[in-house]
């Protein structure tokens, strides 16, 4: 009878980690970021404090790997002409996307930018403007940092208010 409950107790607490790690994993995913995480974890059942958390610091964890690629390997892909079209398309849409919001406020608009939690919004995309308009690697850490806790915040409470709808 112990062996059984312990057993149950530890098959629950395994599921959680699971849902957790599942969830920094769309956080740091291109498909979803902290916008899918932090939905994955509540309807889960994590606690919703643990989900913002953990959702929040794999999307900030984002923003270096992202510099890292552009500073260092982007150089060597460009290369080749299947990376090299892609990327100037890339470029394209989020200089299009975020080019009069970073170039009327700079910091500010990338925080404008990064925090909308919509499609084609989000770190990923403030890491590629922050790089293309040359801003320093902090106040661009910085910016996008703040945009994701927005972000965060907004995604948020608008997936508790459903929860708490649909519960």
């Amino acid at each position: 009878m112990k062996l059984s409950i312990k057993s149950h107790i530890f098959e629950k607490k395994l599921s959680v980690i699971l849902d957790i790690l599942i969830a920094m994993l769309w956080s740091v995913s291109p498909f979803g970021e902290a916008k899918v995480g932090i939905p994955y974890a509540i309807f889960n059942n994590v606690n919703m404090y643990v989900s913002f958390l953990t959702c929040f610091l794999a999307n900030v964890l984002v923003f270096p790997i992202m510099t890292f690629f552009l500073d260092y390997l982007n150089k060597h892909l460009l290369r080749w002409n299947f990376y090299k079209r892609s990327a100037i398309k890339i470029a394209r849409r989020v200089k299009t996307g975020a080019g009069s919001n970073i170039g009327k406020f700079g910091f500010w608009g990338i925080i404008l930018f990064v925090m909308l939690p919509i499609p084609g919004t989000g770190v990923y995309a403030g890491s590629i403007a922050s790089y293309l308009f040359r801003m320093p690697y902090k106040q661009a850490f910085l910016a996008n940092t703040i945009g994701i806790f927005f972000s965060c915040v907004m995604v948020m409470a608008m997936t508790m208010a459903t929860y708490h709808g649909i519960n």
